[in-house]
């Protein structure tokens, strides 16, 4: 109040936006050394983050305010997607590893996949034994199938992906924002990402998935992955396991509610549909060359 002396407060998720005589601010909870890691984009010429305009408390930063222009939602996610795409071109590098590094991701992805089995065959069972099965139970049922065929293909790909990279020495990784959605990103005299306290180095793939499980009911990802890799090229190993996590699908929350049962059994099957079409091509590709 001494400082800002703001008029208005709007609270708008996790952040508060301050109104001043000043300008505007926006003050969110500090969780990470964003000073650091903006230095960081700096030297490496991306620029592309608001400013932050005091970071000198221990609980809070306080960030300028910029005003968003509206723009369609899949204009917008292109522009989001290009700029992903030179946040990776412009921090990439590749890093020593051992064959123990993809042993634990195949491992875990592998758990993973195996623990997805053993749910959704117990759920199979659960309702097999039903003498009359509710709507929700009877689309899982008509759908389990293609489901546990999802997770074999997943399972597939990943002894193939396995063979693929287990002797590599090196792998590449770049800073990666960690947390893509179309509300975290901002279009005005400059394109911004907003919400960076996730922000790690790990591969770039993490981006894409992150994205796509944000976004996959809103826009279509087949354009925003073609231009992706047009600009910052996957190889084989980065693309198959890509396509696996992707793929891999989330539990299905069953509760009292009849209709959110039906609502979330057809999401589920909605996103395996949606992601069998998005990656189908690839292997048309592949086997076209082959």
């Amino acid at each position: 109040n001494n400082i800002y002396r703001p008029y208005r407060y709007t609270i708008k998720g996790k952040v508060i936006i301050l109104e001043s005589s000043s300008g505007n601010f926006v003050v969110k909870d500090k969780e990470n050394n964003l000073v650091e890691l903006f230095s960081y984009l700096k030297s490496r010429s991306f620029n592309n983050y608001p400013k932050l305009i005091d970071y000198s408390r221990n609980d809070i930063n306080v960030f300028e305010y910029i005003d968003d222009i509206s723009n369609p939602k899949e204009q917008k996610a292109n522009d989001l997607i290009l700029l992903i795409c030179d946040l990776h071109n412009k921090t990439s590098y590749y890093k020593d590893v051992t064959e123990d590094n993809y042993k634990k991701i195949y491992d875990d992805i592998l758990n993973n996949i195996n623990y997805l089995e053993s749910y959704y065959n117990s759920l199979y069972d659960s309702f097999f034994e039903e003498i009359i099965m509710s709507p929700s139970s009877y689309l899982f049922m008509r759908n389990f199938s293609k489901i546990m065929g999802v997770l074999s293909y997943c399972k597939n790909e990943l002894n193939k992906w396995y063979e693929l990279v287990k002797s590599d020495s090196k792998t590449r990784v770049c800073l990666i924002h960690n947390n893509l959605a179309l509300d975290h990103f901002i279009k005005n005299d400059n394109n911004y990402l907003i919400s960076w306290e996730k922000a790690c180095i790990d591969t770039p793939i993490k981006d894409l998935i992150t994205f796509y499980h944000n976004e996959y009911m809103n826009i279509n990802f087949k354009d925003l992955f073609n231009n992706y890799m047009k600009i910052f090229h996957l190889n084989d190993g980065e693309k198959k396991l890509l396509f696996i996590m992707i793929s891999i699908p989330d539990e299905i929350c069953f509760n009292e509610d009849e209709f959110d049962n039906c609502k979330n059994v057809s999401n589920i099957i909605d996103y395996i549909y949606k992601t069998e079409d998005l990656i189908r091509p690839y292997y048309s590709n592949n086997e076209e060359k082959e």
